[in-house]
């Protein structure tokens, strides 16, 4: 095991455990090499302030580090972030964008969101088919 994958798995280990400060300590400079994973717990750290002092514009920052490398669940967490308009403006078609890219890679929660969106048309148009079908997606990949 390298020492990054050993410092990631502490790192890991360290925020499930919610040992937030350390988390934060160990990951840090994994997310500024590039590693998606540790970028998205560095983002949830400063969006809702575990460990650090809350921040949204690193919050978002990291979370789009790791959602441009196609880290699902940072794609979900920036659908998440643009859909109730927390750290960023609201934007639902932004919302949407994020949500089908984490669909693209069958993440659950993401392909919920899309049905929703269908069902109650939300920056698309209202379809309760599309909603179905997303839904059974969703059901298919948990």
């Amino acid at each position: 095991m390298s020492d990054d994958s050993m410092e990631l798995s502490s790192g890991i280990a360290a925020f499930e455990g919610k040992n937030f400060a350390k988390a934060m300590q160990l990951l840090s400079q994994l997310a500024d090499t590039g590693n998606a994973d540790a970028q998205y717990r560095m983002a949830i750290m400063y969006q809702n302030g575990l460990g650090t002092a809350r921040n949204e514009e690193l919050a978002v920052l990291w979370m789009r580090k790791a959602a441009d490398q196609g880290f699902a669940l940072a794609q979900h967490g920036m659908g998440f972030m643009y859909f109730h308009g927390e750290c960023v403006d609201k934007d639902e078609q932004q919302a949407l964008h994020w949500f089908q890219l984490a669909s693209d890679q069958n993440l659950p929660g993401s392909l919920m969101m899309v049905g929703m969106m269908y069902e109650q048309g939300i920056a698309v148009e209202q379809d309760a088919e599309q909603a179905k079908v997303w839904y059974d997606k969703a059901d298919q990949a948990s």
